[in-house]
């Protein structure tokens, strides 16, 4: 008996494939599965790492700005599992937010000031700020960093500092 001519019942098939991967019926089908306000992210979030970046042409981060920050990520020997990636472009985003929600710890941005996530104090870039017991460092966007050695320098000496202590 050969595997490729084997024929099964339209029984077992139906019992297969009863949940299709496209729903047909979309009269019903509800657009959005996640909870109303809920935070959308790109990553495992287990070190509670929030990155907040304001990228209007994708979901979460164009594929060079993606594969800089992982390159950014490894050199301070993490991972897009422990970070959550987060689009403020995407939705509303603000400090209480992130802390309630991903219990963000850290939280690095790229190319938005502190302003758009309502914290109330503001600080440089590259300066890491302490408030409420979480650590946030404010940079210019991802592609301008990765354009400009200098600015790569000035983002590594402070993520030194955040990280690799």
């Amino acid at each position: 008996m050969s595997l490729d001519n084997i024929q099964l019942p339209a029984l077992v098939l139906h019992d297969l494939f009863k949940n299709s991967l496209v729903d047909l019926n979309t009269d019903n089908a509800v657009l959005s599965p996640e909870k109303a306000g809920a935070l959308v992210f790109l990553g495992g979030n287990q070190q509670k790492v929030v990155i907040v970046v304001c990228e209007p042409d994708a979901l979460h981060l164009n594929d060079q700005s993606l594969n800089f920050l992982v390159g950014i990520l490894s050199a301070c020997k993490l991972s897009m599992a422990d970070v959550a990636l987060v689009n403020c472009h995407k939705q509303t985003v603000g400090y209480e937010l992130l802390e309630e929600q991903l219990g963000a710890e850290k939280v690095l941005l790229f190319g938005i000031g502190v302003n758009e996530l309502s914290l109330p104090l503001q600080f440089p870039n590259y300066q890491s700020q302490k408030y409420n017991g979480r650590t946030y460092l404010s940079a210019p966007g991802l592609i301008a960093i990765e354009q400009d050695k200098a600015e790569k320098m000035k983002l590594w000496n402070c993520l030194k500092s955040i990280f690799l202590n």
